[in-house]
């Protein structure tokens, strides 16, 4: 799997499926959420209430999928990130789940490129060196026929220096 790193909007981004960083009730919220409900119009939260009505909240590290409306992506994907609360053990594998449960949602959608923000790392408050290492650590994990490219869309300079040294040093 080829890992990518840049500095852009997610919105804006040619992928099979992007990754939204979504809040619990799916009712869209501030954020990369925020960004994707602009972008990509009503139809994405419409079929988040469906998902919603059907299952009740989603629960953190776990995603579900629905088409992507007005972006340039065939669907996206939403995860629950854990907000930071200084119990590292809980939250590292939570924002783990979040990865792998992303992962096989869209190996299963046939995905081949996929595009994730920076989870957590913003008004959740997760540290961002800690957060980077986990999200390079589960890509490289996961293993896919079906998934050829990872990107990793960063929304701050910060991010992105992190990404590429923590793919830069570990080969």
């Amino acid at each position: 799997m080829k890992i990518e790193v840049i500095k852009g909007d997610i919105t804006k981004i040619q992928a099979d499926a992007i990754v939204n960083a979504a809040n619990s009730s799916l009712l869209g919220g501030g954020g990369v959420d925020g960004a994707i409900h602009r972008a990509g119009g009503p139809q994405i939260l419409e079929e988040r209430r469906v998902i919603r009505n059907r299952q009740g909240k989603c629960n953190t590290g776990e995603a579900v999928v629905t088409t992507a409306g007005n972006l340039p992506s065939k669907y996206v994907i939403h995860t629950v990130g854990p907000v930071w609360n200084n119990d590292k053990e809980k939250s590292t594998e939570l924002l783990s789940n979040c990865y792998k449960n992303s992962l096989k949602l869209a190996e299963n959608l046939d995905i081949r490129i996929i595009a994730f923000p920076n989870i957590s790392t913003g008004i959740y408050r997760f540290p961002k060196e800690l957060a980077g290492e986990i999200a390079v650590n589960e890509i490289r994990r996961f293993q896919s026929d079906t998934i050829k490219k990872v990107i990793f869309v960063c929304f701050d300079e910060e991010n992105e220096k992190i990404y590429k040294q923590l793919l830069n040093s570990s080969f």
